[in-house]
């Protein structure tokens, strides 16, 4: 295992100087993707917007594309790189704007080669990136945080024990990956398709359809052929269940779809997911069962964390079967990685087969899904709080400064290279 801290990392202890902007105006220009100067980060904005300010500066369509392919298809930091626009305008262009990356933090590989970050961005908050290999191939998928901390309050779910405290914009999510191909030196994009980080999967840190129009805006980022490039069919984002905007997502972006049932019937289900009091089970199938996209080559992943004596019985397992009748499907069976404070203990591996078994002999596919990255506190319900922790204890840093503990990506599941 290695565990890096980046040496350039800034110190939150360090006194506040009294003649700059207040705490107010730079918490208010990060959430709107601008540095303390003023000049606003070009990653996360849409096209459409970059065309627009391109147009105020008098500028065509042809420095979009400049543009977009130095930022997403080259990966460049640097205004004063992208060489084929004029000197004249690359400087025109620093002065009101810059390339951002998250502040790296951490930076921790396993011994099965999972690897995790830790970023900060530039109001001082927090969240973990996790890049998780396929067993099989050279390939697999990173796994993105939408939110600082979450507004659910799922029971198993150690994210759910801590408050929002604000959404993530479209450049901080997208420069998520963009850090993990920093890392992997997979810039410019790969022409042959054939790439180590293949998949993005939406299921770390929040719950992706409550901030949804900042997801869109990052995945349509991330999918755009000229950039990033990475295929719908490779990206999958997962939710608990905000029936209102699943459709919308199969509609806008007709990327993968996971949901995090992990209960059989409305009252498990409302005793450990609250969220689903405000959508019950049945609305949660008929928006699956609506899908666009959904098909038997294509089936939505229900992800389902193996509780010891709460979720995990043969009953449970075939009243499972009769939910999802209509719904093009298969399961995730997730361990539960025990947390501290938690009152919930894994399922026995034997009792996980027999439930998965059931599931399989009633038509359905249920892999289990072995925890990955342990040693580094990645695997499933595992992530940031300790990573905080530990980070702390080395380096002395005061108090956490994003106000959230840990990200839910290991509960939530992650799902590589499908």
């Amino acid at each position: 295992m290695t565990d890096v801290l980046t040496e350039n990392a800034p110190q939150t202890d360090a006194p506040a100087k009294q003649d700059g902007p207040s705490l107010s105006d730079f918490v208010s220009r990060a959430a709107n993707g601008q540095a303390a100067d003023g000049r606003r980060d070009l990653v996360g904005i849409t096209r459409e917007e970059l065309t627009e300010l391109m147009a105020g500066m008098g500028e065509s369509k042809f420095r979009v594309k400049q543009l977009w392919n130095w930022i997403y298809n080259r990966g460049v930091t640097d205004i004063e790189d992208m060489t084929n626009i004029s000197k004249k305008l690359r400087d025109r262009l620093a002065q009101d704007f810059y390339v951002g990356r998250p502040v790296l933090t951490a930076d921790q590989k396993s011994t099965d080669d999972t690897h995790k970050w830790l970023m900060k961005f530039h109001d001082g908050n927090e969240a973990e990136t996790v890049y998780i290999p396929d067993r099989n191939e050279d390939r697999g998928a990173v796994c993105i945080s939408s939110q600082v901390g979450c507004t659910l309050t799922c029971k198993f779910c150690h994210t759910g024990t801590q408050l929002l405290v604000r959404n993530l914009t479209p450049g901080e999510i997208v420069s998520q990956f963009m850090v993990a191909r920093d890392s992997y030196g997979e810039w410019p994009t790969p022409a042959n398709g054939i790439r180590r980080l293949s998949n993005i999967v939406m299921m770390g840190m929040g719950e992706p359809l409550f901030n949804y129009e900042n997801v869109r805006d990052a995945l349509r980022i991330a999918m755009d052929g000229e950039g990033i490039s990475i295929s719908r069919r490779r990206i999958t984002l997962s939710t608990s269940g905000v029936v209102p905007e699943i459709v919308r997502c199969g509609e806008d972006l007709g990327v993968g779809l996971a949901i995090s049932l992990h209960a059989p019937d409305d009252d498990l289900r409302n005793e450990i997911m609250p969220i689903n009091k405000k959508y019950p089970l049945k609305e949660l199938m008929d928006a699956c069962r609506n899908y666009p996209g959904m098909s038997n080559a294509r089936p939505i992943t229900m992800e389902y964390v193996m509780l010891k004596g709460v979720n995990d019985k043969p009953e449970h397992a075939r009243a499972l079967a009769k939910l999802v009748k209509g719904v093009h499907c298969k399961f995730n069976l997730i361990p539960f990685n025990k947390w501290p404070g938690s009152d919930y203990e894994c399922t026995p591996t034997n009792d996980i087969k027999k439930f998965a078994q059931i599931l399989l002999d009633n038509g359905y596919e249920a892999p289990i899904r072995w925890p990955r990255g342990r040693d580094i506190l990645a695997a499933c319900g595992q992530l940031k709080s300790e990573s905080q922790r530990q980070r702390k204890s080395r380096v002395g840093a005061a108090g956490n400064a994003g106000g959230c503990g840990k990200s839910d990506a290991g509960n939530e599941g992650i799902v590589a290279a499908q």
